[in-house]
């Protein structure tokens, strides 16, 4: 079963004001690696993931996928839910296939993840172009009041996702094709939630509770596996 983990939206309003005190920014470009600790071509792209991490114009993730646990080793993050992402991703691009490790910027282009001057262009452009909605975050301890607003008309239809993750793990691989070897894993998803549905024309407000300390990114995306349209860094 897919891990869970319980984060509840209190409050969804539309037509509201930010908070005083809030604060908007240029939304970082989102960077989404689908890998496995099984897969043997994977851990150049973790370690390309790790390098993004550290770029606060990239929100750099790593979704675990369960595919590859049939070879001997029970990947210790993958989901199923992560699974059908990238599969969800594959039919919106008319693919037929979907594999490891493999890179989307900005949920609109997939290549593999070894790719790192490609993906490294694609952040460059995606980050030169006009958004088109604003994200503003103002927040507590153990909350997080996040306001969305359209920049030039409505949208469309969008989800807003909150999306909780681990810094950093190491873990040794007792057996598939990197048995032996410890490997290092950043930003690996552990909860990828949907707070809200956004029609995108009129602003949206939301009041997120965020328990523990696992930092939170706030994600906008089309509907139907589409663009990302502006991601925020709620801790």
């Amino acid at each position: 079963m897919p891990r869970r983990y319980p984060f509840a939206l209190i409050l969804a309003l539309c037509g509201a004001a930010a908070a005083p005190g809030a604060v908007r920014a240029q939304s970082p470009v989102v960077v989404e690696l689908f890998t496995a600790q099984g897969c043997a071509a994977c851990p150049p792209a973790d370690a390309f993931l790790a390098e993004l991490a550290t770029r606060a114009d990239v929100i750099a993730l790593a979704l675990h996928v369960d595919y590859w646990d049939y070879i001997g080793w029970r990947d210790t993050f993958a989901q199923g839910a992560f699974t059908e992402r990238q599969k969800a991703y594959a039919r919106a691009a008319g693919a037929r296939t979907i594999y490891t490790p493999q890179m989307v910027v900005q949920g609109r282009e997939a290549m593999p993840g070894t790719r790192t001057e490609a993906v490294t262009a694609r952040i460059l452009e995606t980050a030169a172009e006009p958004q088109t909605i604003s994200l503003e975050a103002s927040g507590s301890a153990d909350g997080a009041r996040l306001v969305l607003r359209p920049l030039a008309g409505p949208v469309g239809g969008a989800r807003v996702h909150l999306v909780r993750y681990e810094p950093r793990v190491d873990v040794a691989i007792g057996a598939g094709e990197n048995a032996g070897r410890r490997l290092e894993g950043h930003n690996i998803v552990l909860s990828w939630e949907t707070l809200a549905e956004w029609d995108g024309s009129a602003p949206l407000e939301l009041e997120v509770a965020l328990p523990g300390s696992l930092p939170a990114v706030a994600i906008v995306q089309r509907a139907d596996q589409g663009a990302i349209l502006g991601a925020l860094r709620l801790r």
